[in-house]
């Protein structure tokens, strides 16, 4: 499974790429909102952090003007992945952007027929949305599953990119259905690798160590 950070913000990137197993980062306009500089700047320094996809958001509705921003967005860097939502004029713009080579990643999926529909279009990646479906009292991961099945079974490349990871569980449970790529904010990247008993055991070497590191000759 490849680990993406979904954040902007450089410190968290930094602190994240320098463990040497981050493989890219996905950013909305909610995050953008919580960063400094303009869009553009902060799409070109993250892409000079981590050497993976950075997904980067189109906030045009219509398919002329998705399509404009995409090729925009898309000659900033060549790790750039556009994001685009999940309607009609989205996948429109999915299946003409595909057909020049730019790569893109469906954003505001909720259901299995969704992501059909987005691996029918071309689409590089399909983020369908868990931890929100799980917030209506639905089952979130149900759908990262199924979509495994229906793109299993039709042979479609098109990478399941888990996305509204709230907690470890999450993680854990998209790998095990089989998610491509889990991106979880900083907070939930840090948890994965803590565990009290790790804690408990490292002090405990530690302070028998103290005991016996005199008759170390």
């Amino acid at each position: 499974m490849k680990f993406f950070l979904d954040t902007a913000n450089l410190k968290e990137i930094e602190q994240a790429e320098s463990m040497g197993i981050l493989d890219g980062v996905t950013t909305n306009p909610t995050l953008i909102s919580r960063e400094e500089g303009t869009f553009k700047d902060m799409v070109l320094k993250i892409c000079q952090v981590v050497d993976g996809p950075v997904s980067a958001e189109v906030i045009s509705t219509e398919f002329d003007g998705m399509m404009a921003e995409a090729r925009d967005l898309a000659a900033l860097h060549e790790n750039v992945v556009v994001k685009i939502p999940m309607i009609i004029e989205g996948l429109k713009a999915v299946k003409a952007l595909s057909s020049e080579g730019i790569k893109t990643n469906v954003t505001l999926c909720f259901s299995p027929s969704q992501a059909l529909m987005a691996a029918k279009a071309g689409a590089t990646y399909i983020s369908p949305f868990v931890g929100r479906v799980d917030d209506i009292s639905g089952v979130g991961m149900d759908i990262i599953s199924d979509i495994r099945i229906i793109y299993d079974n039709y042979g479609f490349e098109t990478e399941i990119l888990a996305a509204s990871l709230r907690h470890p569980l999450h993680v854990v449970e998209a790998a095990l259905v089989g998610a491509d790529v889990a991106t979880l904010p900083f907070k939930v990247f840090a948890q994965l690798i803590n565990h009290p008993l790790t804690e408990i055991g490292l002090k405990n070497f530690l302070a028998d160590w103290e005991s016996v590191k005199d008759r170390v000759s």
